[in-house]
């Protein structure tokens, strides 16, 4: 048959809900992986399209057995591919350089071997013949628990109900991204920053887009001493700081290639920030930075470079910023 294309419902970034409300949450934990929506056909086949709309399906061969996993039953399902550390956590670095092999068969049967992958399940929005989309949180997750996907490269981790505290510290405790609150009662909504669903990082953290950079000096020459970045609110490019560490040499390098093709003689930033020697870049590049706090006037404050994000695009990482920044 032919199913619908499902783009993923997104999450806001937020706090835990209210002490009072807490039975009516579920909790899972927040992966560090690349979104997915998967589409089993129930004729054998397996298709992968990533938050973008992309498919990806080329770049996992080790998921492929999960076309036959419910026999002729067709099903859409959404979740996170995972490359995962010695330890068992979800680690971006490790699946960096599995992104992008979609028209790339060869190399990604290649990294297959050599590091495959993980899919976790957390949702099931078409079973069968039926659309699962206006059905609560609680119920399709039951739905997903009873086809018991559990293989080789691929599981249904258990969703925790209530007990969001605990939940919480447990991320913090074992080193984990964060926590992910879904309300029992909500329904799918296809493409939707929905509050219905609340995800928190242990780490202050968020996307920026690349606007520019900084010439290093010394030993590094040649390579960007700091990147100017912004995030993208009311139809503008606001600029929020540079960032000058959490690179390795290597990534270094790479990002530098990177910002040589992406030169433009016009700033991005709207208001053009003060910045002597700035060089400006087409702001494509979409980039992940830590920081302590924010400014007064939004800057960031001792930010450092966590990771690309070539599964984002500049538009999709529009920022909320505080009350009076924007």
């Amino acid at each position: 048959m032919s199913l619908p294309l499902i783009p993923p419902m997104l999450a806001t970034p937020g706090s835990l809900p209210p002490a009072a409300q807490d039975a009516h949450w579920a909790y899972e934990t927040k992966q560090d992986g690349q979104r997915v929506v998967v589409y089993l056909a129930g004729d054998g086949t397996l298709a992968l399209r990533a938050r973008s709309g992309e498919e990806i399906t080329a770049a996992y061969p080790e998921l492929r057995p999960l076309a036959g996993a419910l026999g002729p039953t067709p099903a859409v399902l959404d979740g996170e591919i995972l490359a995962l550390d010695e330890q068992g956590r979800a680690d971006f670095q490790l699946l960096q350089p599995r992104m992008g092999l979609a028209h790339a068969p060869a190399r990604a049967a290649r990294q297959a071997t050599a590091a495959p992958v993980h899919l976790v399940l957390f949702d099931l929005m078409h079973l069968g013949q039926r659309s699962l989309l206006s059905l609560p949180y609680a119920q399709r997750r039951a739905r997903l628990e009873e086809l018991e996907l559990t293989g080789p490269h691929w599981s249904t981790p258990a969703a925790l109900v209530g007990h969001g505290e605990q939940a919480l510290r447990a991320t913090r405790e074992h080193g984990l991204e964060g926590l992910v609150c879904k309300r029992l009662d909500s329904v799918y909504e296809p493409g939707v920053r929905s509050r219905a669903w609340i995800k928190i990082r242990n780490m202050r953290s968020e996307d920026v887009i690349v606007g520019g950079w900084l010439p290093g000096k010394g030993r590094l020459t040649g390579l960007p001493g700091a990147v100017l970045v912004g995030q993208r609110t009311g139809g503008r490019l606001r600029y929020v700081g540079n960032v000058g560490t959490g690179w390795s040499e290597t990534e270094r390098t790479e990002l530098a290639a990177l910002l040589r093709t992406a030169a433009t003689d016009t700033c991005p930033f709207d208001p053009a920030p003060r910045v002597p020697g700035a060089r400006w870049v087409v702001p494509r590049l979409v980039g992940e930075v830590r920081y302590s706090t924010r400014t007064r006037a939004g800057l960031l404050r001792q930010p450092s470079w966590s990771r690309l994000r070539p599964d984002l695009t500049p538009e999709e990482s529009a920022a909320d910023l505080p009350d009076g920044l924007v």
